[in-house]
């Protein structure tokens, strides 16, 4: 896996971003700087398995050798800007502020079978999707690999609770950062680090063609699960701008070679959209599309968002679709509701927080 990682972004806050760096990444910079071999493990261990946010934990490393990584380096470490619980306790909403001053979100959901945790892998976001918060302002910038390892430390941090499930589904494309999630992925399933296994990782993409194509060369052991949100091309261009680049055909035969190369199957993301998508009619498109592809659907009652006008549909529609696309050989699940109390859809949480600064700034 390690030969297919690109040069990356070496460059975080003004300083070398380390904590991005693979193990045979950080010995090489630490060797450079002309200590020996075994620091690397050491910075490494701490970093990774650790998670600690400063050189001064690092106990068992030169207070010498400290400083001088504290001038040249940097771990990002985050404040939490807010923290949001659910009346129910099973899920809470992080706002994490960045060392540029940016800020992103992420969500803690705890189940029955461990907990996972929702990651954001940009600031903001550039596809557009017209029911999503995120894409509001567009997209301020990619998050590097070690800012998006931070989410997932810090929430084990605050939480004192193991991280066993990573979701990359929050604000931002993260096939529109490939090489940062590659990167994120290799760390994070490093047996040196968080040691999670890649099965309980998944990425969800609006459907990029070119990288579902290269994520399927990688072959990693993820789960890959597509945002597809329509039947017909038609419809959904009124609500993905995507749409107008890369047809549901395109994304479906890119589908298909993810799982010929790779042996995965792929999961579809469907938000349900009162009067725009959630029709008996769209749900049998949808079954005629994925016939054959042993696919899963993954059904999603909208959030509202304050500055669209979409409405989630009613129950009726909702289990009507399911059983249409049951009846039909599509497997298919309603997922289950979880923090709408604390606004823990993508982007809604950064959205209020941007027009509460602005306002303090006038």
């Amino acid at each position: 896996m390690l030969r297919y990682l690109k040069r990356m972004n070496s460059e975080l806050y003004g300083k070398t971003d380390i904590k991005s760096m693979t193990k045979p990444e950080l010995t090489d910079y630490i060797i450079k700087m002309g200590y020996p071999k075994f620091r690397a493990a050491q910075i490494y261990d701490w970093i990774h398995k650790k998670t600690v946010t400063g050189f001064s934990e690092m106990t068992n490393v030169p207070a010498g050798m400290r400083d001088v990584l504290e001038e040249k380096t940097v771990l990002p470490a985050f404040t939490v800007l807010a923290r949001l619980k659910s009346e129910k306790g099973d899920t809470e909403k992080f706002l994490f502020g960045l060392g540029d001053g940016n800020a992103i979100e992420s969500v803690l959901m705890r189940y029955k079978h461990g907990n996972s945790v929702c990651i954001s892998s940009q600031v903001g976001c550039r596809m557009g999707c017209k029911f999503c918060a995120s894409t509001l302002g567009g997209l301020v910038r990619n998050l590097n690999a070690s800012e998006m390892l931070e989410q997932v430390y810090a929430i084990q941090r605050i939480s004192g609770e193991r991280v066993s499930n990573v979701v990359v589904m929050g604000s931002g494309e993260p096939m529109d950062n490939f090489d940062n999630f590659v990167r994120f992925f290799t760390l994070l399933t490093d047996p040196d680090g968080l040691n999670i296994s890649g099965r309980n990782i998944t990425v969800s993409t609006c459907g990029l063609v070119p990288e579902i194509r290269k994520l399927a060369e990688l072959d990693l052991s993820l789960t890959l699960a597509v945002s597809l949100h329509a039947s017909d091309d038609t419809e959904r261009k009124k609500i993905m701008p995507v749409a107008n680049k890369y047809s549901i055909a395109e994304i479906l035969d890119a589908c298909r070679e993810y799982f010929s190369k790779t042996g995965r199957r792929v999961s579809f993301e469907y938000s349900l959209i009162a009067g725009e998508n959630d029709s008996a009619e769209s749900a049998k498109k949808l079954a005629l599309l994925l016939k054959g592809m042993g696919a899963h659907v993954n059904l999603i009652p909208v959030n509202p968002v304050k500055e669209r006008d979409f409405k989630r549909s009613n129950v009726t529609n909702i289990l009507n679709f399911q059983e249409i696309l049951e009846k039909n050989g599509i497997n298919a699940t309603i997922r289950r509701e979880m923090g709408a109390d604390i606004d823990a859809a993508c982007g809604q949480l950064r959205r209020s927080y941007i027009l509460g600064k602005e306002k303090r700034e006038e």
